[in-house]
């Protein structure tokens, strides 16, 4: 399923415009542009429409569509962030195509990281809503796992949480608060929180960087 470039842009452009001065410091709440489930021409859009951060769920698709991203040379890379439920052995696989790895919630994680990517950039994955198909670690465990994360000279940047499956608005708005309260209590730079469906209430509790695929590319793919 190809996107139409236009388009991509017309609505970079509308989402850009919501999350100017959002950001709890004033400034503008980043933007990383799921491009999962489309092809190496979603990444040319959204980079063509001044997009500089992707976000991956898979090891092998990302591969893919990089190596087809690195064979059009009119692509510029963006940065990629991993927002996966990760596995530990495919750190290895993704090291060197990974910028930032959102999805870190456990120990040996941090572990493999430190081993295969020193000095990684990371943000601690946080259940807040207590799902078990959920990624992320429970919300007490958090603060320790940033730390052991700084112990292994690793770069914790912040949080990043999903929110609950049911999409109730005041569960959505709890767990998004809880997680940027978390982030403040450790000082942390980033809250990374939000997706299409739920991003007014993201911006409403103050997250610092969205995570948006059907509102720029629309209903993902299904799985072949």
């Amino acid at each position: 399923m190809t996107v139409d470039p236009a388009v991509v842009r017309e609505r970079v452009e509308q989402i850009t415009e919501r999350l100017r001065g959002a950001a709890p410091s004033g400034g503008d709440v980043e933007l990383v542009a799921v491009t999962k489930g489309f092809g190496s021409d979603a990444i040319a859009a959204v980079a063509a429409a001044g997009v500089t951060r992707i976000g991956e769920n898979y090891a092998q698709e990302l591969i893919a569509k990089l190596e087809a991203v690195g064979r059009a040379r009119h692509i510029l890379r963006p940065r990629v962030h991993f927002i996966g439920r990760l596995q530990s052995n495919k750190v290895r696989l993704l090291a060197e195509a990974v910028d930032v790895w959102e999805s870190v919630d456990r120990p040996s994680l941090l572990d493999e990281l430190a081993r295969r990517a020193p000095g990684a950039t990371l943000l601690i994955q946080v259940n807040a809503t207590g799902e078990t198909n959920k990624g992320g670690c429970r919300p007490e465990d958090a603060a320790a796992l940033v730390a052991r994360g700084a112990s292994l000279d690793l770069n914790v940047d912040g949080m990043m949480t999903v929110g609950p499956t049911s999409g109730d608005p005041t569960a959505t708005a709890a767990a998004f608060a809880l997680v940027r309260r978390l982030v403040d209590d450790c000082g942390l730079a980033t809250c990374s929180m939000g997706m299409s469906h739920d991003l007014d209430l993201a911006l409403a509790e103050g997250t610092s960087r969205v995570r948006i695929g059907t509102a720029l590319f629309g209903p993902r793919p299904a799985a072949e």
